[in-house]
């Protein structure tokens, strides 16, 4: 009997909430690898920051490397792997911002670590945020909304969705209740 090992293809930071990709077997995985490698599967992510946004979207496009000065954290890095995010704003609250993102690239903390670097780090988010979590929030608010791919069996294009866990959505009902 052949023996299957479960492959995490599509890996999700720590305390960021949604969809991952598993493969079932060897063949699946590596269809799915090749995939990520080449950069055609479509992540979108969701986020809420600290602070309004001006720009309603922006492209950051920084390399990103393991921080110099806290190994545990990765950093924006003239040394580093390119790494491209594409933010759209979703909604604007006083001092906050609801963002949507799309990586080019899955570097390690990307979507955390851009973010931060621009000035709107992730609610939540300890480790780029200097710990400010005003909604006592467990984990970052950034959460894996959407992915696009191909199938490894049937080829056909597939489009997954998550909805935002009830913690994400009471908060950004909270926000829109202030606002009235």
């Amino acid at each position: 009997m052949e023996k299957f090992v479960l492959g995490i293809v599509h890996r999700i930071d720590k305390d960021t909430s949604g969809l991952l990709i598993v493969a079932k077997n060897d063949k699946a995985h590596i269809h799915l690898s090749e995939q990520i490698k080449n950069h055609e599967v479509k992540k979108t992510y969701l986020a809420l920051v600290r602070g309004a946004m001006k720009e309603n979207k922006a492209t950051v496009d920084m390399p990103i490397a393991r921080s110099e000065k806290d190994r545990t954290k990765m950093a924006v890095s003239r040394r580093g792997k390119n790494a491209i995010t594409h933010i759209t704003v979703l909604e604007k609250f006083e001092h906050y911002t609801l963002v949507e993102a799309i990586i080019e690239t899955g570097r390690t903390h990307q979507i955390r670590v851009h973010l931060a670097e621009i000035g709107y780090p992730i609610v939540g988010d300890f480790v780029y945020s200097n710990g400010k979590n005003p909604f006592g929030v467990q984990g970052q608010m950034l959460h894996s909304y959407q992915l696009e791919f191909v199938h490894p069996t049937t080829d056909k294009k597939m489009s997954l969705t998550a909805d935002l866990p009830e913690y994400f959505q009471e908060v950004l009902k909270e926000l829109k209740d202030k606002e009235k």
